[in-house]
This record gives C-alpha cells, sequence and structure tokens, in this order.
C-alpha cells in the first residue's frame, strides 16, 4: 500500500504543481479546454494513464470545464501516486493548450 505523505510533503509537492489544490484528503484542478471534444479528447487520454498506473481520478465534466480530483482511496489520503499522476494530467493539459 502507498505510504501517506505528511503535511510538509504535500504542500512541498504541490509547490510544483501550481494549479493543484489541496481539499483536505485529495487534491484538485479545474481545467477549461478550447471545445467539449477537446475536453473528451483530454479524459480519454487521462484515462489511458490512469489505468496504467492503476490510479483513478474522479473526473467532472461540464461542457469544456473539467475538474480533477486525486486522492489514494486504499491509503485513506494523499500519496506519491496522486502527485505523478497529478504531474502526468498537468503535462497532458500543457500540450492541449
Amino acid at each position: 500500500m502507498a505510504e501517506l505523505l505528511s503535511d510538509s510533503e504535500v504542500d512541498q509537492a504541490l509547490a510544483r504543481l501550481p494549479e493543484w489544490r489541496r481539499d483536505g484528503d485529495s487534491i484538485g484542478r479545474k481545467a477549461q479546454l478550447a471545445s467539449f471534444p477537446k475536453a473528451i479528447e483530454v479524459v480519454d487520454r487521462v484515462a489511458d494513464l490512469a489505468e496504467a498506473a492503476d490510479h483513478h481520478p474522479d473526473i467532472d465534466i461540464r461542457w469544456r470545464t473539467l475538474i480533477f480530483r486525486l486522492s489514494t482511496h486504499s491509503a485513506g489520503g494523499l500519496t506519491e501516486k496522486d502527485f505523478q499522476l497529478a504531474g502526468q494530467i498537468e503535462e497532458l493539459l500543457a500540450a492541449h493548450g
């Protein structure tokens, strides 16, 4: 099982992901895409990343706005897995402008 990060470790990890915010035992980010099809394309690519990592985010789709939320439920909070996937999502979003 993944090890929970301390508050200090979470703060350090969030410093590398300025668009992400902590909300209790999870981190989240809102992203606005150019169109609904672009948003769905990003969701499809995140699904591939999540399957490869065996770590699945909650994703809320509202037209062209996506809201991602990550937490390691099996560990009861935030682990390195959350920040690794958040970093991959961030790279994907940057590539999609």
